[in-house]
């Protein structure tokens, strides 16, 4: 049996992951209680897996250099990042989506001037105002991307939405939903060759039990 090295995303997709991995009888008692540990040593009769947790746009990293044989990454992150991986299961859970959100009474087609829009995905947005054959001004913004309309920074922005609680309560509004988002899997290109065994058995009781 050889050893499979996953990464996983902190935080929210990380307890999906969690309870993924649980239900196909792979050992996560080290995952669930886990102090302040970054590495986890998965073992039991049918599976032998290091798991270890990174932020989202390391998650690509690590897979596509092979630290990580298999990743547990957004789609945001994928669209975002031009990496050299498979993706191999969309897992159904962490779902949210993109959308084009502004002030009430933002029109894209108004007025002279390009719109600015502010956003933490400028790929996404770029592809999206690409296709739409609409020439905008992009601002990159690490923080809350929300404020930027309120204080005058940007027309509108490009963000990903859950409840859109946040955005009604700055005031802003949904003009139009780009794509639905979800939590996958990744693969490195070489492990699916050299692990072909563990990793196809993986994702096949994965994806019986996403379905």
């Amino acid at each position: 049996m050889k050893k499979i090295k996953i990464a996983l995303t902190k935080g929210r997709l990380e307890k999906h992951a969690i309870n993924i991995f649980k239900s196909i009888g792979v050992n996560v008692k080290e995952l669930e209680d886990k102090g302040r540990k970054l590495v986890f040593h998965c073992k039991n009769e049918d599976y032998d897996i290091d798991f270890f947790l990174v932020k989202a746009p390391d998650v690509t990293t690590y897979v596509e250099y092979g630290a990580a044989d298999i990743g547990i990454v957004g789609k945001d992150t994928l669209m975002e990042k031009n990496k050299q991986f498979y993706e191999v299961l969309d897992l159904k859970v962490g779902k949210c989506k993109f959308s084009l959100a502004a002030l009430p009474g933002f029109d894209i087609n108004k007025g002279y001037n390009r719109k600015k829009i502010a956003t933490k995905y400028p790929e996404v947005a770029r592809e999206y105002f690409r296709k739409k054959e609409i020439d905008v001004e992009l601002i990159k913004i690490e923080g809350s991307v929300e404020l930027a309309p309120i204080v005058g920074l940007a027309d509108a922005i490009v963000d990903i939405v859950e409840t859109g609680t946040t955005l009604r309560e700055n005031g802003l509004l949904i003009f139009e939903d780009i794509c639905d988002i979800s939590a996958r899997m990744i693969v490195n290109k070489a492990s699916m060759k050299t692990k072909r065994e563990e990793i196809g058995d993986l994702i096949d009781k994965v994806s019986r039990v996403i379905a």
